[in-house]
């Protein structure tokens, strides 16, 4: 799952400043400091170092340490070894050698969100909902995304055999993957006829906003409205989504976040400057739309600026900040939720569409049906120690019968019914 990145002039993280100060302790209250356990974890770690049967590696332990306290929190907050945190820029820089796989824990399983377009993983056939069961020959079971990332990335040529399990499928099957470089094509685009532009953003890398930009100008004087597709999209950086979102919005609120105890940290508004008025406007997404993308979604429904057609979105509402730590090493942490322009929470809930369309008929431009589109129905609720928001409801809505076949006409069609002023 992608995360949003705080940026600065140098750096597509935010560094925080950590003050270590010494406060004088309540003797009462002494039992209730976490830091008197410190003292226990010195004393396994040293019954450990002095009395295990092999050869215990004091790097391995404290990172294992560090690890395990970070996955007590929630699944997007992590510890990153320095490998860890270059692979985390080569993703965000778009770049990277691997298979294309978007990947999530899933009941203790390694399961596919999405694999990522004209990647080796896409070629070949893996869906989303997948369930990794094994990596060259290592059973997935309760590994770590990070670990399982590691693995199937690697020199490009080489290759890789994942174990699959799929819905449908009676028996485990093995697929032979060849690392390849994974570019990541943030923003595709094509002009429909009757003025319509359709935007496929496959994830928000840097300029993302500005591609955007580009796709509508090329459309001239003529655009009258556009399709993006967010499906399959598993977020990115915040920033980015804040500033597609500003592209149609001329004035409100389009994003704001939340730390500990409700405080609003941020609130991004909208410019008038640079806007594209008076368009018909429908986003497409689904439930491996995430993040950034239902950060984008939101704000465009709740403005009143365009209409969403799919399923039910992801549901991931939290923001995860990148913190740069000594040795090459860094954390990923979860401080704020995000909140849509109305004041909505959408963690563990995701984003409701207008129109619900039936995830086995979605239809891209070229009027093929895209099976790795179809959602296995796995959502950020359905992650153990996830996030969870005052009035969150335990079962999903049911997915109806398809009212629009295909996305080449939804726009057409919705624009006539839902902007009879805009011909």
């Amino acid at each position: 799952m992608k995360l949003f990145f705080k940026k600065s002039p140098k750096f597509y993280f935010f560094i925080l400043f950590i003050f270590c100060v010494n406060l004088p302790v309540n003797a009462g209250n002494q039992e209730s400091s976490p830091y008197e356990k410190l003292d226990i974890f010195a004393t396994v770690l040293s019954v450990i170092e002095q009395n295990y049967a092999g050869a215990p590696k004091d790097k391995a332990l404290i990172e294992g340490a560090i690890t395990g306290m970070l996955k007590t929190l929630d699944p997007h907050s992590s510890f990153l070894t320095p490998d860890d945190f270059k692979m985390l820029r080569e993703d965000t820089d778009g770049n990277f050698c691997g298979v294309g796989l978007e990947v999530v824990i899933k009941d203790n399983y390694l399961t596919v969100i999405t694999p990522i377009d004209n990647s080796p993983a896409k070629k070949a056939g893996i869906l989303a909902g997948d369930v990794i069961l094994k990596i060259d020959g290592l059973s997935a079971l309760s590994m770590d995304i990070e670990d399982a990332v590691h693995l199937m990335r690697g020199q490009e040529g080489t290759k890789v055999t994942v174990t699959l399990l799929r819905k449908g499928v009676d028996r485990p099957f093995d697929v032979i993957l060849k690392r390849g470089v994974i570019t990541l094509k943030s923003v595709d685009s094509k002009i429909l006829a009757d003025g319509i532009v359709y935007i496929k953003i496959s994830t928000f890398t840097d300029d993302v906003s500005s591609q955007i930009k580009e796709s509508l100008k090329s459309a001239g004087s003529g655009l009258k409205g556009v399709v993006i597709d967010l499906r399959g999209n598993p977020g990115g950086l915040m920033y980015e989504a804040v500033k597609s979102a500003d592209l149609f919005i001329s004035k409100g609120t389009i994003l704001t976040t939340r730390g500990r105890d409700g405080k609003i940290l941020e609130e991004f508004k909208a410019h008038s400057a640079g806007t594209f008025n008076n368009l018909a406007v429908v986003v497409l997404i689904n439930g491996s739309s995430a993040s950034a993308s239902e950060i984008l979604a939101g704000a465009l429904k709740e403005n009143g600026t365009a209409f969403i057609a799919g399923s039910r979105s992801f549901g991931k509402g939290s923001v995860q900040t990148i913190i740069p730590l000594k040795g090459g090493y860094g954390l990923k942490l979860t401080t704020a939720l995000y909140y849509t322009p109305g004041g909505k929470s959408i963690q563990a809930k995701g984003i409701e569409p207008d129109i619900v369309l039936n995830e086995a008929s979605s239809v891209d431009i070229s009027g093929k049906t895209d099976k790795s589109r179809e959602a296995e129905g796995y959502y950020e609720s359905d992650l153990p120690g996830h996030f969870k928001t005052e009035g969150e409801e335990d079962k999903h809505p049911d997915i109806k019968e398809p009212q629009i076949r295909a996305a080449f006409f939804l726009v057409k069609a919705l624009a006539r019914k839902l902007f009879p002023d805009k011909k």
